[in-house]
């Protein structure tokens, strides 16, 4: 989400294809503005509480100022993380980009939203200060554990690895792009072998949690991720194939899983390739 001087919105046409190794989207980040959603946060946050169920807020924002703002107005609802988005590869006009590629302008983007937070907190003693942020990082960078290891530097608690690939797919019979956009962002099972690569490498350069995301579709899906090194599993194509179902459903496989192969507990599996690689002579 942006201020509400940015509002997004989509441009018409086709926006997402299952293109048979997974999905593609241009759906972009297509949003009210910050102060709009603030509010829709609270409600949810409101309904979450008794269940027990923390709430994530995914900000985005053009300059490394204005996520300082976006974070602002959206620590108002008290959620339970702030995910920091400086990677989405499917919007028009490319925001996003610059500060993903490189170490330094991801760590001035983290930076600048810790320090709203912490005026956030100095402002309103009360509140639920401390509000943790989680940094979503590109995997189509040449040395991603650099960019996670700068961010963590700057004040990052958690790296959320990873978002999509920039892709195309193009109608054989038109000639054209198939999507509005023309280039889109590639999730599904095509990512997952990327994610795992990156979530490895991230694992190995921080010790702080891992939001491990891409290709997620089933249990053996989760526990993969999670033997790379991730401490929770982002799950997203999955719902687009199969409908939230889809969250019960990987959950049920995972425990079987664990079960099965005779793990004591899903949290086991955590960091289990490293361990095995550091135990081989």
């Amino acid at each position: 989400m942006r201020p509400n001087a940015a509002r997004r919105t989509s441009e018409p046409g086709k926006k997402a294809l299952d293109w048979g190794g997974g999905l593609i989207n241009a759906i972009g980040l297509t949003n009210p503005g910050a102060e709009h959603e603030a509010v829709l946060l609270a409600e949810t946050k409101r309904m979450l509480q008794p269940l027990g169920v923390p709430l994530i807020a995914s900000i985005f924002a053009g300059t490394v100022e204005e996520f300082g703002q976006v974070a602002s107005t959206v620590a108002q609802a008290q959620p339970d993380l702030i995910e920091v988005n400086i990677s989405c590869p499917n919007v028009g006009d490319e925001f996003g980009t610059p500060f993903a590629g490189l170490p330094q302008s991801a760590a001035a983007v983290t930076e600048s939203v810790k320090r709203a937070l912490l005026a956030v907190d100095a402002s309103a003693p009360y509140a639920n200060s401390g509000i943790p942020i989680s940094v979503k990082l590109a995997p189509n960078v040449p040395d991603i554990a650099r960019i996670a290891a700068a961010v963590v530097e700057a004040g990052a608690d958690a790296i959320t690895a990873v978002n999509t690939v920039p892709g195309m797919v193009i109608d054989a019979e038109s000639g054209r792009p198939v999507l509005s956009n023309r280039v889109g962002g590639v999730s599904g099972p095509a990512l997952k072998p990327i994610a795992l690569r990156c979530v490895y490498e991230i694992s190995q350069a921080v010790r702080v949690p891992i939001i491990g995301t891409g290709g997620v579709t089933t249990g053996r899906d989760a526990a993969e991720m999670l033997m790379a090194g991730a401490s929770l599993v982002g799950i997203g194509s999955a719902v687009w194939y199969r409908g939230v179902d889809a969250l019960k459903e990987i959950n049920t496989e995972l425990a079987a899983f664990v079960q099965h192969h005779g793990y004591n507990t899903v949290r086991s599996l955590r960091g289990l390739s490293h361990r095995l690689q550091e135990s081989q002579p």
